[in-house]
């Protein structure tokens, strides 16, 4: 088995944050003796990643994703706990590491905003030492993946935010990176821009083999990317695994779809019905009860067609973060 291109072993961020009561008498004896209180960002999570994996990392704000990503790119010290990519350590920002890697934040401009984004390529040409004809060639295969061509020529703050998001990627891809860390990279694009972004990352994860460690709050993002996702909340792992398991854990029903000859028969005493159009009813019902519920039907009823359905994804989700935290 080849090693782990991501390994996190009990890694922990605690924030020290000053508090203090209101009044001037307050804020003058915090002048003297500052009093603060730990927060704890990321409590001790741990998972590996292997080469070429797509991961989607999901939690609700504040779970710590983006403080996980900013300690594995190097942007912040851990408090304790072990992170290596690549089999470097990333606080350390040794140059091969950060030629090998990179961090998108979908709300967050890395590119120049008066010039034109070719220029900006140009100067990370330059930061990166990359060969003219390696440059060239990786530089016009980002932009014909995300049919940029007439985009780059153009200032930066002349564009709209779906046109900006794909030249900053292009910028923060052209050093050919192994591993990539995406923080919301379509945040606040329309649907059309979001699925051209989520092909492009899907692309590029296949014909470069990079590890791609992904936050969305667009569950259409995680389910056309990711086989395995990693939910975090108030800090702690609470899933690792299968995107496809997520329900078997967490969802708390399944719905049953049925369709009677004798279309009109009430179906509440089944179940909470979501559904009535025409012939077909859907039965909202606990997981546990699904089977002993379909048997019923199929025994008191003339049974025309019968599915039992996983909840959206979205609605796991939620009920994943509708866990209690951990004391």
């Amino acid at each position: 088995m080849p090693d782990p291109v991501v390994h996190v072993a009990e890694l922990t961020k605690i924030y020290k944050v000053p508090e203090r009561e209101a009044g001037l008498r307050a804020a003058a004896k915090a002048l003297f003796k500052r009093q603060t209180r730990d927060v704890r960002a990321v409590e001790a999570i741990s998972f590996d990643i292997g080469p070429g994996e797509i991961v989607g990392f999901l939690g609700p704000n504040g779970a710590g994703k983006t403080t996980t990503l900013k300690m594995l790119a190097g942007l912040l010290y851990p408090t304790s706990g072990e992170a290596r990519v690549l089999g470097h350590i990333p606080s350390k920002r040794e140059r091969e590491y950060l030629r090998r890697m990179t961090m998108v934040m979908g709300n967050r401009n890395q590119l120049q905003w008066d010039i034109p984004a070719l220029d900006s390529f140009e100067l990370n040409r330059a930061i990166y030492r990359l060969q003219r004809d390696d440059y060239l060639a990786m530089r016009d295969e980002l932009v014909e993946l995300l049919d940029v061509g007439d985009l780059v020529r153009k200032p930066v703050r002349n564009l709209s935010l779906g046109e900006r998001m794909k030249v900053e990627i292009v910028g923060a891809l052209l050093h050919r990176p192994q591993v990539l860390f995406l923080d919301e990279p379509t945040i606040g694009l329309d649907v059309t821009m979001q699925k051209r972004i989520r092909t492009f990352i899907d692309e590029y994860n296949r014909r470069h083999g990079a590890t791609v460690l992904l936050t969305s709050h667009y569950m259409a993002d995680v389910e056309a990317l990711c086989k395995r996702v990693i939910v975090i909340h108030h800090g702690r792992i609470l899933f690792d695994g299968a995107l496809a398991a997520l329900a078997d854990e967490f969802a708390a029903y399944k719905t049953i779809g049925v369709v009677l000859e004798n279309g009109g028969a009430p179906l509440d005493a089944y179940g909470e019905v979501v559904l009535n159009e025409g012939d077909r009813v859907s039965i909202r019902v606990p997981k546990a009860e699904t089977s002993r519920v379909a048997a019923r039907l199929l025994a008191e009823h003339e049974v025309l067609d019968l599915t039992i359905e996983e909840p959206p994804i979205e609605d796991v989700i939620e009920s994943v973060f509708a866990q209690p935290a951990a004391q």
